[in-house]
């Protein structure tokens, strides 16, 4: 990028992953799973999982507050303000309850584009984890809202509604910048690998790795620019909050344009490998998202393609993968039908469910009875919903192994140590 406009489009997929905008995946539905609705009235919800106890426990993001606020990443459109409004929600027999508020969140004046927390996990002893996004410039952050846990990893204890902080992620890529690119972070999505908690950060482009006391925050690895060709932009009467987001009217549109990877969220494979989903930048072109596999030795290679817009990815017991897409064509058109795709150990994807009331979904988990749990809306302040989705048996679309590298493929023979595979949340 060589203009001032040229980066702003860059620098937007810095707080993008909000999920405001997505592409369409080209996947049919291939079964009928029906799901039912478990929580509902969240406030930007986002990642989901299972403490070891069973219950069910869910991020929001929160809607910002009347405090301090930070320019958007691409320096253009509404500022994010700063508040107290995230919180973690835990369901149990039927009813959603706050079990942990007054967590750092900033978004845009409507509520919407919150950063704050993202992601729960919990370790095999129940200790949880949240992961807190930020989705701007690490510059802007203590500077303008003073002290606060944006773009950081903390240990929440539910009994105190208090917590400590872990790891600093935004400071880090403010001090390192390892993808040598745009300084920003949002990470949103993380998965603890014994005494390690791995992250896949938006804003930054990496993959980072922390231990659980805090110590040895490193990036494992970054993820390249794609190079679009002729790419396919909103037109440029399309309304926005990023003016930089739509070519300007008579605008000589390029006929290659270098897009940011966006790392959405990691899961760890059954062959002991990380996972990762990409969102991608802007023009978030149809059909351009892969899944990354990064191996022991930090490199990453794309281990299955032709998705649009992931959120997040999770393993089940057998092996199976499940992919989520925030939507099924771009946002500009008015529909955020999204998607959960399978995919099998020996590269057969089919699509479990596909519209049809999952809008705009932002993460899922596997519960231990084989249900798959979504969060609903994710982007929609005060609607958002948590699905259980159930009748997942699906029949495997026509070529659907095409453009998917099969774990069994690996050589790892992981399908005959299930005894191996990591507990799943």
């Amino acid at each position: 990028m060589t203009n001032d406009k040229g980066q702003n489009m860059k620098q937007l997929t810095i707080t993008f992953l909000t999920f405001c905008i997505a592409a369409f995946s080209g996947i049919k539905a291939a079964s009928a799973a029906s799901f039912s609705v478990i929580a509902d009235g969240l406030y930007n919800a986002g990642g989901l999982s299972f403490s070891p106890d069973g219950n069910l426990y869910v991020t929001e993001a929160g809607i910002g507050g009347s405090g301090g606020c930070v320019p958007p990443a691409s320096g253009q459109g509404d500022s994010l303000c700063y508040g107290t409004s995230g919180a973690v929600s835990k369901i149990e027999n039927g009813k959603t309850k706050r079990i942990l508020t007054g967590l750092p969140s900033i978004a845009l004046p409507d509520g919407t584009g919150a950063g704050g927390p993202r992601d729960i996990q919990f370790d095999p002893k129940g200790k949880p984890y949240v992961l807190i996004g930020y989705g701007a410039n690490p510059t802007f952050r203590d500077r303008n809202l003073g002290y606060t846990d944006l773009g950081k990893i903390i240990a929440p204890n539910f009994k105190t509604n208090s917590w400590t902080s872990v790891a600093d992620l935004a400071n880090y890529e403010l001090a390192n910048n390892p993808d040598g690119g745009d300084v920003g972070s949002n990470p949103l999505g993380f998965v603890i690998d014994g005494n390690k908690l791995v992250v896949a950060d938006a804003g930054a482009n990496d993959l980072l790795s922390v231990n659980t006391s805090g110590s040895n925050l490193q990036a494992l690895t970054t993820f390249p620019e794609d190079i679009l060709t002729n790419p396919i932009f909103p037109p440029s009467d399309t309304p926005s909050n990023e003016p930089a987001q739509v070519p300007s009217q008579g605008e000589a549109v390029r006929s290659q344009f270098a897009t940011q990877p966006v790392p959405s969220s990691v899961a760890k494979g059954p062959d002991g490998a990380y996972y990762i989903s990409q969102f991608t930048g802007f023009p978030f072109p149809e059909g351009g998202a892969k899944i990354y596999r990064v191996g022991a030795d930090g490199k990453s290679s794309v281990f299955a393609d032709g998705f649009t817009q992931l959120t997040d990815l999770q393993f089940d017991p057998a092996g199976n993968l499940y992919a989520l897409q925030y939507a099924n064509q771009s946002a500009w058109k008015g529909d955020f039908d999204g998607s959960v795709i399978k995919i099998a150990p020996d590269g057969t994807r089919t699509t479990l469910l596909s519209g049809n009331g999952l809008e705009s979904p932002s993460a899922l988990t596997i519960g231990a009875d084989g249900a798959v749990y979504v969060t609903n809306r994710g982007d929609r302040p005060g609607f958002g919903q948590v699905l259980k989705i159930e009748n997942t048996k699906s029949i495997p679309e026509p070529d659907s192994a095409l453009g998917v590298l099969a774990i069994a493929a690996l050589g790892i023979g992981w399908l005959h140590k299930k005894k191996e595979l990591p507990n799943l949340p």
